[in-house]
């Protein structure tokens, strides 16, 4: 079994082959999806450099158990310390390397509808040769003249991409609000429990959201401070509760059945958690208590323990990694891209209730092919392409940015550090409380939308 599986894994990764486990217990897999997956990987393995590189810990690690530390920096000529290869201006030109990756790949595979062809089997395969060019344009960053000029430009070029992507991934947001209920609601009339299971996912999103306002009203606003605390806890509260209104209103429900409050619960749960996430990055407010001066709504465990800080910026990595991974992988598929659109598809699909719906398919019924005694492989795309490369290319590219933005925590980049994640900035601030009301501004316009452009909708 094992010289079968080295030689497709071989295959996999100097070839077109499609990439599967050599374990025969994993599960078959799509090659779609096996494809998309080792992109995802790639970029996750950037993502995890690029933090290390902003981590002064990580940077004092190396420091202290590298035997000769300091003289292999200077054979490398990378500074004092290898001060060139740590920090924001790493990180800049790291993501640089993985954003042009990307966009070589975008404009490479443009208008790419067979997947028998050269360009798409150099897509989904050939992983070696690939990894070697991600490496070397990651690299070649660092041979960039006018670092100053660059890192200049490089940061608005950043800022705008990522603020775009950010866009993209609050419209998948409320795609999958809206496709969660609709996959679940479709199990009702042949089994009762996804009713049960509808009602107590949403009572529970509902149940989060509240309590997070609650949370938020008792430690993040104060008598004597955080005006802009109690006003955007109030509004965004209040229109949460407008949005959840307005899905179960008779208009609403005239036009789209399947409306009901799953999608406003998903919706609440996120903004409550932006505005969570905005105020902890908010500059931090003092007032003199007994003649003290105290610091006022913070998260409670910043100032106690060390180690329920770290959980929280360990957390806040976690939920930003997952958000851009899942607005990657599923903003390629055919129904998200019609989300992206505003519009209905032109053939409505069969909906079949199941727990795990995200990377969901339209059909099953594709070849399956043996990969030397190794995980089945699904080839799923022998009748064409069942997403956009270059589309998907493109979002990949966005991510980086993104990704590079918010590491280096966008415009206060100079002393930020990854340990930091969440603490004080305005320019995050505003970034996250505008995500909030961008959010709700889609979430409601695909609620009003069949109304107002009722030709776009029509089935």
């Amino acid at each position: 079994m094992c010289t079968p599986c080295c030689i497709s894994q071989l295959a996999c990764c100097c070839g077109s082959a499609a990439c599967s486990c050599c374990c025969s217990c994993c599960p078959k897999i799509k090659q779609s999806t096996a494809t998309r997956f080792m992109y995802a990987l790639y970029f996750l393995m950037v993502t995890v450099i690029c933090a290390v590189m902003m981590s002064p810990t990580v940077e004092q690690e190396m420091k202290d158990h590298i035997p000769f530390y300091s003289d292999l920096c200077q054979q490398l000529k990378a500074g004092e310390n290898c001060k060139t290869l740590v920090g924001y201006s790493a990180v800049y030109k790291v993501c640089f390397g993985m954003a042009c990756f990307f966009l070589l790949f975008f404009f490479f595979t443009l208008r790419v509808n067979d997947s028998t062809g050269c360009r798409a089997a150099i897509h989904n395969g050939f992983w070696l040769p690939k990894f070697i060019l991600l490496v070397a344009c990651c690299s070649a960053g660092f041979f960039l003249p006018e670092e100053e000029i660059f890192l200049e430009v490089w940061r608005y070029v950043g800022a705008a991409c990522g603020f775009f992507f950010l866009l993209i991934q609050l419209m998948l947001l409320v795609e999958f609000a809206h496709r969660w209920n609709t996959n679940w609601s479709s199990g009702v009339k042949y089994n009762r429990l996804w009713y049960a299971a509808l009602a107590l996912v949403t009572l529970l999103l509902f149940s989060m959201a509240v309590g997070g306002v609650a949370f938020m009203g008792l430690f993040y606003t104060h008598p004597e401070a955080c005006l802009l605390n109690k006003i955007f806890l109030g509004i965004n509260g209040s229109l949460c509760l407008i949005v959840s209104l307005l899905a179960i209103s008779p208009c609403i429900q005239k036009l789209q059945p399947t409306s009901g409050l799953l999608q406003p619960g998903v919706i609440s749960v996120y903004v409550i958690y932006l505005t969570f996430s905005a105020f902890s990055s908010k500059p931090k407010e003092m007032v003199q208590i007994d003649g003290v001066n105290t610091t006022v709504c913070v998260f409670p465990f910043n100032s106690g323990m060390e180690g329920d800080k770290k959980i929280v910026t360990a957390l806040g990595a976690v939920i930003l990694f997952g958000c851009v991974l899942y607005s990657c992988l599923t903003s390629t598929t055919r129904r998200s891209s019609a989300a992206l659109r505003v519009c209905r598809n032109s053939e409505p699909e069969i909906e079949r209730a199941r727990c795990c719906f995200c990377f969901g398919d339209d059909t099953d019924d594709y070849d399956e092919e043996k990969t030397g005694g190794g995980q089945n492989v699904v080839y799923d795309e022998r009748e064409g392409t069942i997403y956009s490369y270059a589309y998907f290319h493109f979002v990949f590219f966005l991510g980086s940015l993104y990704v590079m933005m918010t590491v280096t925590n966008w415009f206060h980049y100079d002393d930020h550090k990854i340990e930091k994640l969440l603490e004080g900035s305005w320019s995050v601030f505003w970034i996250k409380m505008v995500s909030c009301w961008l959010c709700l501004i889609l979430y409601i316009w695909t609620l009003v939308a069949p109304m107002v452009c009722p030709k776009r909708f029509e089935a």
